[in-house]
Order: C-alpha cells, then structure tokens, then sequence
C-alpha cells in the first residue's frame, strides 16, 4: 500500500495553513475571481450555519454561559435591568 503520511499543505501547522489560504483569498479578490455573496445568499448562508450550530446543545449552553457571565459582572447593566423589570411589575393594567 501507499505510503498515506502526511505531505504538503496538510503537513504544516495549522497557523501557516491560515496564512496561506488567506493569501489566496485575497489574491482571489484583487483578481476579481472571488465569489461574492448577494444579499439573499449571505442570508441562505447564515440560516443553514446557525441551524447546524443551534443543533449542538453541548455548544449553545456554552454560548449561554459565557454570554451570562459577562452580562452579569456588569453590575449597571443588572442594576438597570432590575429596575426596569420592577417598574414593569408595578404599572396598572
């Protein structure tokens, strides 16, 4: 059989793989050979990623997590929070 070791790109680490890939997106776009999203496709896009990311529950407790210990070390943020919430609960119907 073969010999299937690693060659190449997919020897390098990963940091100078990034370096080179993005070399040639930007070579791509000062070409004129990018491809270039329309309005409808970012869009399409961005609905099938976030239905593949949302389908990970391990990763959007995480998400939620970390989003609530940063919103929570911001003590004027809760402080306003708090507050609107006990003005709401008080008005008359």
């Amino acid at each position: 059989m073969a010999d299937k070791s690693k060659r190449g790109f997919a020897s390098m680490d990963e940091a100078k793989q990034r370096e080179i890939a993005s070399k040639g997106g930007q070579a791509a776009h000062e070409k004129g050979t990018a491809h270039k999203f329309s309005p409808e496709e970012a869009k399409e896009a961005g609905r099938k990623g976030g239905e593949i990311v949302s389908k990970d529950r391990q990763h959007m407790a995480e998400i939620g997590r970390k989003g609530g210990e940063a919103v929570s070390k911001n003590r004027k943020h809760m402080s306003e929070i708090g507050k609107k919430g006990g003005q709401q609960s008080h008005k008359e119907e």
